[in-house]
């Protein structure tokens, strides 16, 4: 009959039977022993792990053992460690037993011989200070060191450096602020001058993260900001992501040399290349900068972009030459400990729940590209092609090497 459907055929031969699904088998979540030491080198205050980030991790079912008064310079009290659920370790030794270690400056010679035989450490590192014997000692102990500075997220950005340099960037301007004033021997001036008052002018050198935090800072201040470096599209970039129009220019010495001149303020913000910041600004130049003007080099721990640039201490942060005031601290974050040490913990809580997750470090190693990338010791090799190459070790491709373990 017309209009009528056909009933669908059926072929017995076809058979309904469900295929089995290959489901990945995720490791067994490990429980991770971590040791948060008291620092006592570099005029450190930070500490690498909050209270709240200790809570986090204990109530997830880890064990955390923080040194006594290891969090003071950052106004983080034993008590409040304990209250998170972290155990204080009154002998140095007993803290480094824990499998994890987690700090806040480099490893130090004392250090080194306290560390237990594949223990695993995240850490920064110095280069300019980082000495042979203690990559012996990671080497003979077969420690998996993790340079936290070199930590990439999944947007191939170093969270630890990007958050230390807004702070450093910040802070130049207001350490800036803080010296310009007679308290401090300076020439009198409010940094963001006020109406009937010209606003100072401020002087920035280098258009990356710095820079552009102390290009924000000054502009919020009210200054005048003008902003040097080789590169168009940094330039261009920082412009964009403050929003608005603002001086801009390529390094080119007699314009630079007529805009010190006339600055009040001078900070030097440039990335190092191949490991050491080329001086731009020559001694002549500083000689003609108005007397009393403050230069702050942000760059100084990679030798600094000032010619007349020396390392000073948060002890006795500034000098005098050409009646130029210079700052030239290296460890500026570590000048707001609370502020950077909560930075540094955000970046690595979840690295240690991650961690947990994957079934430990070699695990997150495997499956983590960006904690790859700080990884410079790995059980007796030496996986980072510049420190080896500086130290005259044998280089090891990390990848490699956990191909030959898998």
């Amino acid at each position: 009959m017309q209009g009528m459907t056909k009933k669908p055929y059926i072929s017995p031969s076809f058979s309904y039977v469900p295929l089995e699904e290959a489901l990945e088998i995720l490791p067994r979540k490990k429980q991770l022993f971590i040791g948060i030491p008291k620092e006592t080198s570099f005029q450190e205050n930070r500490i690498a792990l909050t209270p709240e980030a200790v809570s986090v991790l204990v109530n997830d079912g880890h064990e955390v053992a923080v040194e006594h008064c290891a969090g003071e310079g950052s106004f983080y009290y034993d008590n409040d460690y304990s209250e998170a659920g972290a155990r204080i370790v009154y002998d140095r030794a007993e803290l480094y037993k824990a499998s994890i270690l987690i700090k806040s400056a480099p490893i130090s010679d004392d250090e080194a011989i306290l560390l237990q035989h594949g223990q695993v450490v995240i850490s920064p590192i110095h280069l300019p200070l980082l000495k042979a014997q203690i990559l012996e000692q990671l080497v003979q102990k077969k420690i998996i060191a993790i340079a936290f500075e070199s930590i990439k997220d999944d947007a191939g950005t170093y969270p630890i450096v990007r958050s230390m340099s807004e702070i450093a960037g910040s802070c130049a301007i207001l350490t800036a602020a803080k010296y310009l004033s007679n308290i401090h021997n300076g020439k009198g001036i409010l940094l963001g001058g006020i109406s009937g008052v010209p606003p100072v002018k401020v002087l920035i050198i280098g258009a990356g993260v710095v820079g552009e935090f102390a290009a924000r800072t000054a502009f919020g201040l009210g200054a005048s900001v003008k902003i040097f470096d080789n590169s168009i599209y940094r330039l261009m970039r920082l412009q964009n992501n403050i929003g608005r129009r603002c001086f801009t220019s390529v390094m080119e010495p007699v314009t630079l040399a007529e805009e010190l001149a006339n600055a009040d303020v001078a900070v030097g913000a440039l990335k190092p290349v191949k490991g050491i910041t080329p001086v731009v600004v020559p001694e002549s130049m500083v000689k003609d900068m108005k007397a009393g003007s403050v230069i702050i080099d942000v760059s100084i721990d990679r030798g600094g972009c000032f010619e007349t640039s020396r390392m000073t201490t948060h002890e006795n942060p500034v000098f005098k030459k050409y009646d130029v005031i210079h700052y030239c601290v290296p460890n500026i974050a570590s000048s707001v400990a609370r502020t950077a040490s909560r930075a540094i913990s955000n970046v690595l809580m979840p690295i240690m729940q991650q961690c947990a997750v994957t079934g430990g470090i070699e695990g997150l190693i495997q499956t983590k590209s960006g904690i790859r990338n700080g990884v410079y010791m790995y059980k007796g090799f030496a996986t980072n092609a510049h420190i080896a190459k500086r130290f005259n070790m044998k280089y090891t491709d990390l990848d490699l090497l956990l191909a030959t373990q898998t």
